[in-house]
């Protein structure tokens, strides 16, 4: 099953929610700010995704990622240390975060949540 990390406030998830609904896809939803996923879940899929680098995971964006001055700490930090920020703070997590135990993705673009999703 799909689980699906999202904020009801944020533009992009709802957009994404959207589309996998338009798209008939099933997920469950679990709001990232009030309930983010656990620093193991992070420490799991920055390794498996470690392709992607661990900026992919972060609201670069974000209130949150400025104010603690993170583009300057991103590139030296370790999976543990950026499992740690993510797991401790929603706002920090690029929304929305879609994955279902083979797949994951941050953020929404069609084309991607297509290849993807569907």
């Amino acid at each position: 099953m799909i689980k699906f990390y999202g904020y009801k406030k944020c533009s992009t998830s709802n957009k994404a929610q959207k589309w996998l609904d338009q798209h008939q896809v099933q997920y469950t939803f679990q709001d990232l700010i009030q309930n983010p996923p656990t620093k193991e879940e992070f420490v799991n899929w920055l390794t498996a995704y470690q392709d992607r680098g661990i900026k992919y995971f972060f609201n670069t964006h974000g209130q949150h990622y400025r104010e603690q001055n993170l583009k300057t700490k991103i590139n030296t930090m370790t999976i543990d240390e950026a499992a740690t920020l993510l797991s401790q703070d929603g706002k920090l997590i690029k929304r929305p975060l879609v994955v279902d135990g083979k797949k994951l993705t941050c953020g929404f673009k069609e084309e991607i949540f297509q290849n993807t999703w569907l």
